[in-house]
């Protein structure tokens, strides 16, 4: 049964992704019987290229899928090179998966709130330094340039790639490299980059993809932080999938091939500038030079990544300030009254959504939880770890652009009589979930030590009993680890939820992104901070039951 497990996950994460890009394809050019459409055409791309803005929402799509890897990447590798045993390397190593929990939206809202023209930054400044009185003109949340939305995927994003780092690191031998280069008289920036940062960058570089892909395609970000006219090109496909008039369901199709297309020449112009990088580089890697500016871009990246974490705590606090917050005339930097009526308020319509999502994720992190121990126990018994090509397929669903196939998939599921609803939703949400419960997990699984197995087997127990009554047992830690970050993902799910449950599945993040709209900042601190809340739960739970079920045993208490 075992062996079956790798290859029904296979099919689990490449059936649905083929699937709805071949539903998105035949739409696109005009297949699409239930709608009229009973022909191939190519007038449906016509009218497409015809939108108003069209290029400049391509435009804006590419170019954060460009920037925010790129930025987030040398933040990390500054950081890494320059501040490696600083008491900061050891603050962001405990805080990291607390940054890594804050779904999208939540970290969203928190950046919009403190660089609003009204927002904490401004009141902190105003008027003694500004001398504002009242909020400046200027439009720096939705700028027509995507600017504020990089800035926030980039907060988000830099957690993200330094956690694969930090895992990524252990396997290059990270301070015998940097070791023999220091003894060389390189500077401590220089010699990581020149020993130890070659042989990073090829282990993290799908991690690097699955950013680009995101940063090119996402919505909920876009729909809190990004230009509104035109809006992204994820954005406008998704408007043109709601719009009642059905004849844009073609344009809609046709837009989400072209995201696919906007995402994969991101993915594209990437990997070209990897191998010119690369190019130009050799000649540095041999030239000798020392460099002087190691502790100008050691500070660099300290100050990027400090300012990420920075925007990611001081945003949820001023969602929470504001959540509680009574009359708040600008510029005062704190309101004149504390008040429980917006919870109050918001509270009875939060209790739906709030059970949806957390069932949601259950069923979504349990069904990847299943599949993941089995692929891994198969992995253990038949001595075959996973090799570069599934960790490829593993990636595929954080890869492909969710707007390119979701739709796609919709229409299939409907053409075979599946309605929208929970269990779609929750199908959809393990497409997401598996692959970072696997990447969470299977360090841990496949460094337990086999002399505990090999114990238990010589004590007459057959593998099935040890796996049950030895490996999970130890590797309670990790498991519910894992569970957390399932569920942290699953919650952080707008676009399948929204798309797969036809909006009548309302959860806390789909209910949180449609009142960006509405502009009542209380009312969304409320929603926004119950969002970052659950996972946070999720992560302190991990952390708290090992320790009281293994309290007797100091020793399991120890497994990572």
């Amino acid at each position: 049964m075992l062996r079956v497990v790798p290859y029904l996950t296979v099919a689990l994460l490449v059936g649905p992704i083929l699937a709805g890009i071949a539903g998105a394809f035949l739409p696109a050019f005009g297949w699409m019987p239930t709608l009229g459409g009973s022909s191939l055409t190519l007038e449906h791309w016509a009218h497409l290229f015809q939108r108003p803005g069209l290029w400049t929402s391509v435009w804006i799509s590419l170019a954060s899928g460009l920037i925010t890897p790129a930025v987030s990447l040398a933040i990390v590798f500054l950081f890494l090179s320059g501040s490696g045993g600083t008491w900061l390397d050891r603050w962001l190593k405990r805080a990291i998966s607390p940054l890594l929990s804050i779904p999208h939206a939540a970290a969203a809202f928190g950046l919009a709130f403190l660089i609003a023209p009204s927002g904490l930054i401004v009141r902190f400044l105003s008027p003694w330094l500004t001398g504002w009185d009242r909020p400046p003109d200027l439009l720096i949340v939705h700028d027509p340039s995507g600017l504020a939305m990089m800035a926030g995927l980039i907060a988000k994003e830099i957690p993200f790639l330094l956690l694969m780092s930090l895992a990524a690191l252990p396997q290059i031998d990270a301070p015998r490299r940097l070791a023999v280069a220091r003894s060389l008289g390189y500077g401590p920036v220089t010699a990581w980059l020149k020993a130890v940062a070659p042989g990073l960058y090829p282990l993290i570089r799908l991690p690097i993809y699955a950013v680009i892909a995101f940063a090119s395609s996402t919505v909920d970000v876009a729909l809190i932080l990004g230009p509104t006219n035109p809006p992204t090109l994820s954005v406008a496909v998704v408007r043109w999938l709601n719009d009642p008039d059905l004849s844009l369901r073609f344009v809609a199709s046709a837009g989400a091939l072209l995201q696919l297309l906007v995402t994969f020449s991101a993915l594209l112009t990437w990997h070209l500038m990897e191998r010119l990088l690369g190019f130009c580089a050799r000649a540095w890697y041999t030239n000798g030079r020392k460099g002087h500016c190691d502790r100008l871009l050691a500070k660099a990246g300290a100050g990027g990544i400090t300012l990420a974490a920075f925007a990611a705590f001081a945003g949820l606090a001023g969602l929470a300030v504001s959540s509680f917050a009574g009359f708040w005339r600008f510029p005062d930097t704190l309101p004149q009254a504390i008040t429980m009526k917006h919870w109050v308020r918001a509270l009875p319509n939060i209790e739906g959504p709030f059970v949806t999502a957390l069932l949601v994720g259950l069923v979504a992190t349990s069904i990847s939880l299943i599949l993941v121990l089995a692929a891994l126990e198969n992995e253990v018994r038949s001595n075959h770890p996973a090799g570069r090509r599934a960790m490829r397929i593993l990636y595929l669903p954080l890869i492909v652009p969710q707007v390119a196939f979701l739709f796609g998939l919709l229409i299939g599921l409907e053409a075979v009589g599946v309605r929208p609803g929970f269990w779609p939703v929750a199908f959809g949400h393990v497409l997401f979930v598996l692959p970072y419960v696997y990447l969470s997990l299977a360090e841990a699984y496949r460094q337990l030590d086999p002399r505990w197995i090999m114990a238990a087997r010589t004590l007459g127990n057959t593998p099935t009993r040890a796996f049950w009554m030895v490996r999970l047992p130890m590797l309670t830690t990790p498991i519910l680890t894992a569970v957390a970050i399932g569920l942290a993902v699953s919650i952080g799910q707008y676009l399948p939820t929204q798309l797969l449950g036809a909006g009548r599945v309302p959860t806390i993040t789909t209910e949180a992104v449609a009142l960006a709209t509405g502009g009542d900042r209380r009312v969304i601190g409320v929603w926004a901070l119950v969002q970052a809340l659950v996972p946070a739960l999720g992560f302190g739970l991990a952390l708290l039951l090992p320790r009281l079920v293994w309290r007797h045993r100091r020793q399991l208490r120890e497994v990572h």
